[in-house]
C-alpha cells in the first residue's frame, strides 16, 4: 500500500507533479493532487513539487543505516546429482568482480545433504566463505525447505547482493526468497555492475519481449537479488591455491512445514539436446522454408560433432521441438562455434547466443542484423550454401 502523503494545505494545484509520476498515479482533483492505488512509492514526484506538499513518512522508508548493516555478495551453489551445476562457478566470477568493487567478501551459499565435500571447489573460484547448512529435508531440492534455510542466513548475515541461477529451482528459490525478505529481485539478467553511487547493483535485463534493454536499480530494500541465466557470464579461472571460512548452519524447520514430498524424477526425453553445454551449435530459422530444410542444417551439425539450435520463429511454426530453441525464451547459449543457418537475427534471438566465440551467420538479406554481432558472414541462399559447406567439410 503506497504510502505518499499530499498535504492539501501546502498544495496549490499546479499540477508539475502529475508528469513526473512514470506510473500515471498522480492526477489533480478539485485543485489537490491524488495519488491512485497505482503509486509506488517511487518519490519521483517529491523533488519536483515547489511547495513540497509532498513527502514519504521516514518510518516507511529503509534508513541509511539499516542500508549499511547488509555487506558481501552471495552466490547460491546449485547441486544437481551431487555436481556444482555450470551456472554457479560463472556468477562466482561475475560476484568476484563486484565484491572486488565493494571492497567486500564474496560468498557462497551450499545447501543439500552430504555436499560439504563441494566446498572445496567453491573457494578454488573465487569465494572467501561458505555458509553450509546440510540436511536430509534438503535433498532432493523442495521450495519450503531450501527458502527457510536461506532465509535465515539472509536475515543473520544480511549479504548486499544475492545472485542465482536462472534455472528451473533457482527461479523458484529465487522468487520465493525474494517475497519472503520483501526485496526486490530481477529476473534473466544479462549484465551486472556497480552503479556510479559506487553501492547499488545495476541489473540489465531484456524487457518488452527482448526489444528493449531495462537498467534497474533496487534503492531503499536489502539485498538486491538478481538472476542469470546459464552461458550468459564467463566461467573464471579455477585456483587450486585458493582456501577459505567454511561457516555451518543448521535447517531450523518443523518437518510439518513441508508440504510436499518428492516421489520420483521422470527425465522429458525431449530435453535430451544439450544446448547449454555444446561446443558447436548449428541453427536453423525461418529462412528454411519449411520444416522439411532443417536436415540441411542436421547434416551439418553432424559433421562438425555439433547439436542443433533454432530459433523461436522456427519452433512457433511447428518445425523442431522447443528443446532446441536459442534465445531469450529458449536457452542461452556460449558454444565455441554458432552457426545461424536462415535466422535474422531479432533482439530475442541474439541475447541468446551473441557471446559465443565465433558466429558465422549466412543469410541471404545482407541487412539481417545478425550480421552485427557475426564474426563471419555469408550472404547467400542457405539451402545452397549449407549443403556446400557441408560437403566441403567432409572431405576436410
Amino acid at each position: 500500500m503506497a504510502q505518499l502523503r499530499i498535504d492539501i494545505d501546502l498544495c496549490t494545484g499546479c499540477g508539475v507533479c502529475v508528469p513526473s509520476c512514470p506510473l500515471g498515479a498522480l492526477s489533480l482533483n478539485d485543485g489537490v493532487a491524488v495519488a491512485s492505488e497505482a503509486c509506488n512509492d517511487c518519490a519521483a514526484c517529491i523533488s519536483v513539487c515547489p511547495v513540497e506538499a509532498l513527502s514519504i513518512p521516514i518510518e516507511h522508508r529503509l534508513q541509511e543505516s539499516k542500508l549499511t548493516d547488509y555487506r558481501d555478495v552471495w552466490v547460491f551453489c546449485e547441486v544437481e546429482e551431487g555436481k556444482i551445476v555450470h551456472v554457479t562457478p560463472e556468477l562466482l566470477g561475475k560476484g568476484r568482480e563486484l565484491a572486488d568493487t565493494l571492497g567486500c567478501r564474496l560468498c557462497t551459499v551450499l545447501l543439500g545433504h552430504e555436499v560439504e565435500n563441494l566446498a572445496s571447489q567453491l573457494f578454488h573460484y573465487g569465494a572467501d566463505c561458505v555458509y553450509l547448512v546440510e540436511d536430509e529435508r534438503l535433498s532432493p531440492y523442495r521450495t519450503v525447505p531450501y527458502m527457510e534455510a536461506f532465509v535465515s542466513l539472509v536475515k543473520k548475515y544480511k549479504p548486499e547482493i544475492i545472485l542465482i541461477g536462472a534455472t528451473i529451482c533457482g527461479r523458484d528459490l529465487a522468487g520465493a526468497v525474494a517475497t519472503r525478505l520483501e526485496t526486490g529481485l530481477t529476473a534473466d539478467c544479462t549484465e551486472l555492475r556497480i552503479a556510479d553511487d559506487g553501492k547499488s547493483l545495476l541489473q540489465t535485463r531484456p524487457a518488452f519481449g527482448g526489444n528493449i534493454m531495462a537498467q534497474i536499480l533496487c534503492e531503499k530494500h536489502r539485498p538486491q537479488m538478481a538472476t542469470v541465466r546459464p552461458k550468459v557470464m564467463e566461467m573464471p579461472e579455477l585456483d587450486a591455491s585458493r582456501s577459505g571460512e567454511m561457516v555451518r548452519e543448521s535447517l531450523v524447520l518443523g518437518d510439518a512445514r513441508i508440504l510436499t514430498e518428492v516421489l520420483e524424477y521422470i527425465k522429458d526425453e525431449l530435453e535430451s539436446v544439450n544446448l547449454v553445454d555444446a561446443d558447436i551449435i548449428v541453427s536453423g530459422g525461418r529462412g528454411l522454408g519449411k520444416p522439411e530444410n532443417f536436415s540441411v542444417v542436421r547434416e551439418l551439425a553432424k559433421v562438425l560433432g555439433g547439436v542443433v539450435g533454432s530459433s523461436r520463429a522456427a519452433v512457433d511454426a511447428g518445425w523442431i521441438p522447443y528443446p532446441h530453441q536459442v534465445g531469450q525464451t529458449g536457452k542461452t547459449v556460449r558454444p565455441k562455434l554458432y552457426i545461424a543457418c536462415g535466422i535474422s537475427g531479432a533482439i530475442q534471438h541474439l541475447a541468446g547466443m551473441r557471446t559465443s566465440d565465433v558466429i558465422i551467420a549466412i543469410n541471404k538479406d545482407p541487412e539481417a542484423p545478425i550480421f552485427k554481432v557475426a564474426t563471419y558472414g555469408i550472404v547467400g541462399d542457405v539451402l545452397q550454401v549449407v549443403p556446400k559447406l557441408t560437403e566441403r567439410l567432409k572431405r576436410l
